[in-house]
């Protein structure tokens, strides 16, 4: 087993993770057919790490989720959330994660990338991944986009383009007017001195493209614009500070697009003019900035983003207000909004989302109050009020949220302990589990427990953690 490995420890850690758990007979099995092999006279790392991916049948898909790992830059964070949509509109893995994160959990058990997660509790809202990530090791990503090359370029079915500088790759010239049937393209600019056209490119199959950059401003490619069965756009700046995103318009065209992500950039043009997405269902955000037409947008929704039904914002910092338009997106499902710290208050038309499902508002901690009309919101099964610093009370009328059944407030949440909970919150008959950090907001709830007698409260301590710096695979 060592010889078959090269004596490689990176092939030793892969291999063995592929190995692990097997019967000593898929052990054997595997050695025999390796026997005459000449690797292992002539080691070469490449080609022991590719006998890691000698999967069964079963195992075809996550082969290919292995492989679009290198849509990525190595030893980068790659969230969660953007492989979940990926694969979402890939392979029709569950919206939820769930089939993703066990995706992502079986390569990190197999060494085939580094997964960090963030603690989890067996809560509902434990489904959403917002600041899980992977990294991937260099020589793992070559081997990802070795994978994805084994057929002509034209038959691929992902297209993987690094450029560096200033030149696009040769092959990129040679073949640009013939089409390609990739349903993945992703492109990573390495350095910020590129400048040459993008030549057109002919992808009438694609579904998902990533778009990787690191530079002060970025400009969509025109073909962008073509790529008419388009389901998913992801686009990441892996810049120190935020990047200016040009032409955002050009999406406007796509009929079939459902999902859009974007990472470290700033958009303020659309909401200047606001571009139609008929079929977008998604939009996330991380680490963004919109400017101030986002609050003093006009937006018509029902034209504009008739479909939507959730939204994420993460650590946007000059998010102030929700702007009013948002409660004119009738079929918003989830509204998650974290880390804005400069968030001070929702609208109060908020209570016109009959449909939203989830609300949260983690670690919003300017924001003071939850406006009274909360108590419309009849579908709410979820509220998330974790570290809201400035809450000092719950709505008087909480108890109208018939269907609730999850209230996260663990964290220094200020309620006055005093008054104690809003005598309505007898009504909360679906109310199953409550997550706070302490005993003192724990008893909050104890003469509701009489009545309400599915009730859980669940003491989750606060854990430090250092995952969100920079970590290499």
């Amino acid at each position: 087993m060592l010889r078959g490995c090269g004596r490689f420890p990176l092939a030793l850690e892969v291999i063995g993770g592929s190995l692990r758990g097997q019967r000593a007979e898929v052990q054997l099995s595997r050695l025999r057919k390796w026997s005459n092999d000449d690797i292992i006279s002539n080691p070469d790392l490449r080609k022991c790490l590719q006998r890691s991916l000698e999967f069964s049948d079963p195992k075809v898909k996550f082969k290919k989720c292995f492989t679009d790992l290198g849509s990525f830059p190595e030893d980068q964070r790659t969230y969660a959330a953007a492989l979940i949509d990926m694969w979402a509109e890939l392979y029709n893995l569950s919206e939820d994660g769930v089939d993703a994160i066990a995706t992502l959990q079986e390569l990190y058990n197999r060494h085939l990338a580094s997964l960090v997660m963030t603690k989890k509790d067996e809560s509902e809202f434990s489904k959403y991944y917002n600041e899980d990530f992977v990294t991937q090791h260099d020589l793992l990503r070559e081997l990802a986009i070795s994978e994805t090359r084994q057929e002509p370029i034209e038959e691929m079915e992902r297209l993987i383009m690094d450029i560096s500088e200033n030149k696009l790759p040769s092959w990129y010239t040679v073949k640009k007017q013939q089409p390609t049937k990739a349903r993945l393209i992703s492109t990573q600019l390495v350095d910020e001195l590129f400048s040459s056209s993008w030549c057109n490119i002919q992808a009438p199959n694609v579904e998902v493209l990533v778009l990787n950059f690191q530079s002060k401003n970025y400009s969509l490619p025109e073909f962008v614009g073509k790529m008419d069965k388009l389901k998913a756009v992801i686009i990441i700046n892996y810049g120190f500070f935020q990047a200016e995103l040009i032409n955002f318009q050009l999406l406007k065209s796509l009929s079939n697009l459902k999902r859009i992500r974007l990472e470290k950039v700033s958009i303020p043009s659309l909401f200047k003019a606001p571009i139609w997405l008929r079929s977008l269902k998604k939009l996330s955000s991380f680490m963004c900035s919109f400017g101030q037409d986002f609050g003093n947008s006009t937006m018509k929704v029902k034209d504009a983003l008739p479909n939507l039904m959730e939204i994420n914002i993460d650590y946007c910092n000059d998010l102030v207000e929700l702007p009013a338009w948002l409660c004119d997106v009738i079929l918003l499902k989830k509204l998650s909004i974290s880390n804005c710290h400069h968030l001070s208050g929702l609208p109060e038309g908020i209570g016109m989302l009959v449909n939203l499902e989830v609300l949260g508002l983690r670690s919003c901690t300017e924001l003071s109050k939850l406006p009274d009309s909360i108590k419309s919101l009849q579908k709410l099964r979820i509220l998330d009020i974790s570290d809201c610093l400035g809450i000092r009370n719950l709505p008087k009328d909480i108890g109208e949220l018939c269907n609730l059944k999850e209230l996260h407030m663990k964290g220094y949440l200020n309620l006055n302990l005093r008054n104690g909970l809003p005598q309505s919150t007898v009504k909360l008959e679906q109310l199953t589990l409550v997550i706070c950090d302490d005993e003192e907001r724990a008893k909050l709830w104890e003469p509701f427990k009489e009545v309400l007698i599915n009730l859980e409260v669940r003491i989750v301590k606060k854990e430090i953690s250092l995952s969100w710096l920079k970590l290499k695979s």
